[in-house]
């Protein structure tokens, strides 16, 4: 009889290991949900930071800090020199709207323009949360005729 409740208690044990284990993966690797972009987004090297915040139904973008957005000193922000519309062109950088119109379709946010203002050119963009990182793409046409940095969320 002994050895019957140890067996007993040994496979429960075993089972409830197996069951937790196979559902490690699941909590892991759960897509993200269409709100897991919102919030301040830093560059894994360092050059951007960003606040991605919802405006009604889709994502939009503010620049917070760039290296390309930035004068010298790191403290002054650049005049929007390169906009193709003359009169933003006096206008700062500095908390610029750059990402608008991402909305959320299969498990990712799609749809969506960035403008890069070193350029002064308008993309096409996508985004996707995968493992904690963001990963922001901006292309011309095809997505595959792109760009992708990677974001981590910003600490403080």
């Amino acid at each position: 009889m002994q050895t019957s409740a140890l067996s007993r208690r040994s496979a429960i044990f075993v089972l409830m290991a197996a069951l937790n284990i196979g559902l490690i993966p699941m909590a892991y690797g759960e897509p993200a949900g269409p709100d897991a972009i919102v919030g301040i987004w830093e560059a894994d090297d360092g050059t951007v930071k960003l606040d991605m915040f919802k405006a009604g139904t889709e994502l939009q973008a503010r620049m917070l800090y760039g290296n390309e957005i930035m004068e010298a000193d790191n403290v002054t922000f650049k005049k929007d020199a390169k906009n193709p519309d003359p009169g933003l062109r006096a206008r700062s950088l500095k908390n610029i709207i750059f990402i608008t119109g991402l909305h959320w379709e299969d498990g990712e946010w799609s749809g969506g323009s960035i403008y890069d203002a070193s350029s002064g050119r308008t993309y096409n963009c996508k985004a996707t949360v995968k493992d904690g990182k963001m990963h922001l793409r901006g292309y011309l046409g095809l997505p595959a005729m792109g760009q992708t940095r990677s974001f981590h969320r910003a600490r403080g």
